[in-house]
């Protein structure tokens, strides 16, 4: 079974950027995770500008850029300058007055248009944008820290989401405690890929290959 995988940089090893980037590049990572925070819309710091930038010039995969920052619009071209055509970029719609604004300037810089969804953000508000993006990152913990909790009824969402995604055409994409019970639930309903941190990918003590390798091989 085909799903994608994605590793969140925010748990990368900082002492040597460039080699966990080779290194999940040839383990057979699909894209880079890259959380943007700016300790207003989350009360963390994460990922800066720079260490997106760097990311993107040390590989050809592409980047899934998630802001989880206040009134992104107001800062969006700085990103989208320092990214490729085809890469994604992420915003919540909480954070901004008008979501779809923001969304269209990703749309016309050749990115890949997508929605962040808070646990606590239903269905109904985000309603309408759904006919215009791609993807919907839905975050099964709150945002803002590595290594938190699932939210079990981030669940019954994703089986709302998965009912509408063809009318709507958009991909789902799992992000936050993703371990192997999750993608072995969710990959066979229709979850195409998934944000691989510490519970899968990171501090394990073993090749990224091999750890890869061993998620390809889950049993469905």
């Amino acid at each position: 079974m085909y799903f994608e995988l994605t590793a969140s940089m925010m748990c990368a090893n900082y002492g040597n950027l460039e080699k966990e980037v080779r290194e999940l590049e040839k383990g057979g990572i699909d894209s880079f995770h890259i959380d943007i925070m700016d300790g207003r819309y989350v009360p963390n710091f994460a990922m800066s500008l720079n260490d997106m930038s760097y990311i993107a010039g040390a590989t050809g995969k592409p980047l899934d850029v998630h802001l989880m920052i206040e009134h992104p619009n107001n800062c969006i071209e700085l990103f989208l300058k320092n990214l490729r055509k085809g890469d994604t970029v992420y915003i919540h719609p909480e954070a901004e007055y008008h979501p779809s604004t923001t969304l269209q300037k990703i749309i016309n810089a050749g990115m890949v248009p997508g929605i962040a969804v808070n646990p606590g953000t239903s269905i109904e508000t985000i309603y309408e944008m759904l006919r215009i993006v791609d993807k919907v990152l839905v975050m099964s913990v709150n945002p803002g820290n590595a290594g938190q909790m699932y939210l079990p009824y981030v669940g019954k969402k994703i089986d709302r989401l998965l009912s509408m995604r063809e009318e709507m055409e958009f991909d789902i994409y799992w992000d936050g405690a993703c371990g192997a019970d999750k993608i072995t639930k969710f990959a066979p309903k229709g979850v195409k890929g998934f944000v691989l941190g510490t519970t899968l990918l990171f501090g394990k003590n073993q090749p990224y290959w091999e750890t890869l390798e061993n998620i390809r091989e889950f049993k469905f």
